[in-house]
């Protein structure tokens, strides 16, 4: 598990995966994420702007982030 401080309102969710360094780039990020492999509070979610925010959990590869 990964817990992930949020500094302001959100952030995008490409940017998050990069952040908590589950994928290398940004464009890795764009790849998982419209493909399907990864949750955002516990459904597949396809967005690439997504804006996650407090209390959030993301899901990828075998991980969990909780945003706080």
């Amino acid at each position: 598990m990964i817990e992930f401080k949020l500094e302001g309102e959100f952030i995008p969710l490409i940017q998050l995966l990069k952040a908590t360094n589950l994928v290398a780039t940004g464009g890795e990020a764009q790849i998982v994420v419209t493909e399907g492999l990864v949750k955002y509070n516990g459904t597949v979610d396809y967005r690439k702007r997504l804006k996650v925010k407090q209390r959030d959990v993301v899901e990828f590869d075998g991980q969990k982030i909780i945003v706080t």
